[in-house]
C-alpha cells in the first residue's frame, strides 16, 4: 500500500517560525482536525506534544479523546457540548446553547461576516444571558476569517468588527474573565501575533501559506510526502493502450509500472484526465484505477507529493484537499 512521511524536523520548524511571532509556545492551539489534515491525528498529536504545545483543535468530541493524553486544553469545533476537565465546546448557534450539558464549558461563536456558523451580531446579549441560564462555563469568544487569504482588506474589516465584539461583551458583563480568539494560520502570517491569546494554527503548521505572492509571508516547509510501491512492471509497444478506457497510447515502445495507488487511497480519479505530474517530475499514465496508478518508471518507490500546494494547482485546488483527502489507513512514519 502506498505510505507517507512524516518530516518532524519541517513540522518542528514551522512551529518555531509561529512561535516567534507569538512570543509563546501556550499560545498556540494545533489544529488536528480530519486527521490532522490528513498527516495521522494521533501521530501528530504526539510531535505537537514534544515541541511543547499545550493546546489543541479538533472537529469531534470522539477526536478529542483520542489526543487528550497529549493536551492541557482542547477546543472542539463541532458537537455538543458536555462536561469534560480539558475539552470546551464551540456554540454555533443559539439551538446549541439549549443542547449543552449543564456545567460544560463552552466558547462562543459570533458571525462577524463569513456567515457560514455564529451568533449573529445582534443576537449577542441574549445568547449571554441563555449561556449563563442554562448553567454553562464559558470560556471564550471566537470568530473566524473569511477572506484572511486572498488579496484583499475584508481581513481588517471583520478584525474591527471583533474588536466591537470585545467591547460589548465588557458592557454586558464587565467582570468576565474569559478569552478572544479569532486568528487561523492566514491571520496569523498577516497580523502581528502577540497579544493574541490563542492562533487556531491549521495548515500554516502542516507547512503551506496558501497568501498570495504580493504578501510577505513566514518560509514554511511542506510536513508529510507521499509515496507509492511498485506493484508490477511490463513492457508496451508503440500503440498500445493503458489502463480503463485505453486513453493513453503509448507513443513508443516504453516500460511501465503500476504502483499501488489509487481513489480508494484518496488520490483523486480525476487527476488522471489531464496528466498529472508527480513530485519527481513523471506524468500520470491514463486513467487512476481504485488501487493503482501507472507511470514510465522501474523504480521500487517513487514520491508522488512533496508539496501539496504545488499538486493542488496542477489539477485547480488547494493545498487542504490535496492532503485531506488522504485515507487515515495509509501507513504514515516519521522521518
Amino acid at each position: 500500500m502506498a505510505f507517507i512521511k512524516i518530516n518532524k524536523e519541517n513540522f518542528f520548524y514551522n512551529l518555531s517560525q509561529f512561535t516567534k511571532k507569538t512570543g509563546s509556545k501556550e499560545s498556540i492551539g494545533m489544529v488536528l482536525k480530519d486527521n490532522a489534515y490528513g498527516h495521522g491525528l494521533e501521530l501528530m498529536a504526539q510531535l505537537s506534544h514534544e515541541f511543547g504545545l499545550t493546546q489543541a483543535v479538533v472537529r469531534t468530541y470522539h477526536e478529542a479523546q483520542i489526543i487528550k493524553p497529549y493536551f492541557k486544553q482542547i477546543l472542539v469545533l463541532g458537537d455538543v457540548a458536555c462536561v469534560d476537565n480539558i475539552c470546551s465546546f464551540t456554540l454555533n448557534d443559539l439551538e446549541d446553547i439549549y443542547k449543552a450539558q449543564k456545567g460544560s464549558t463552552v466558547e462562543l461563536k459570533v458571525d462577524t461576516g463569513m456567515h457560514r456558523n455564529g451568533i449573529a451580531f445582534e443576537a449577542l446579549e441574549e445568547a449571554l444571558i441563555l449561556i449563563e441560564k442554562r448553567g454553562l462555563k464559558l470560556k471564550g469568544i471566537m470568530s473566524h476569517n473569511r477572506s484572511a487569504d486572498e488579496l484583499s482588506s475584508e481581513l481588517f474589516w471583520q478584525h474591527k468588527k471583533f474588536e466591537e465584539i470585545k467591547k460589548i461583551i465588557g458592557s454586558v458583563t464587565p467582570n468576565i474573565n474569559i478569552r478572544f480568539h479569532s486568528f487561523n494560520s492566514a491571520t496569523s502570517l498577516r497580523l502581528p501575533c502577540q497579544n493574541e491569546e490563542l492562533i487556531r494554527l491549521g495548515i500554516g503548521g502542516y507547512g503551506y501559506s496558501e497568501l498570495p505572492s504580493v504578501y510577505e509571508t513566514l518560509e514554511l516547509k511542506p510536513v508529510l510526502s507521499l509515496w507509492a510501491k511498485r506493484v508490477s512492471t511490463r513492457k508496451l509497444k508503440k500503440g498500445e493502450r493503458v489502463g480503463y478506457g485505453g486513453s493513453y497510447i503509448a507513443p513508443r515502445d516504453m516500460i511501465v509500472s503500476t504502483y499501488d495507488l489509487g481513489y480508494g487511497d484518496g488520490w483523486m480519479r480525476s487527476n488522471g484526465f489531464k496528466p498529472f505530474i508527480i513530485a519527481e517530475g513523471l506524468p500520470i499514465l491514463g486513467r487512476i484505477s481504485m488501487d493503482y496508478i501507472t507511470l514510465e518508471s522501474r523504480k521500487d518507490e517513487v514520491c508522488i507529493v512533496d508539496n501539496a500546494l504545488e499538486s493542488g494547482r496542477q489539477v485547480g485546488t488547494i493545498s487542504y484537499e490535496i492532503i485531506t483527502q488522504l485515507n487515515e489507513n495509509i501507513k504514515r512514519m516519521i522521518v
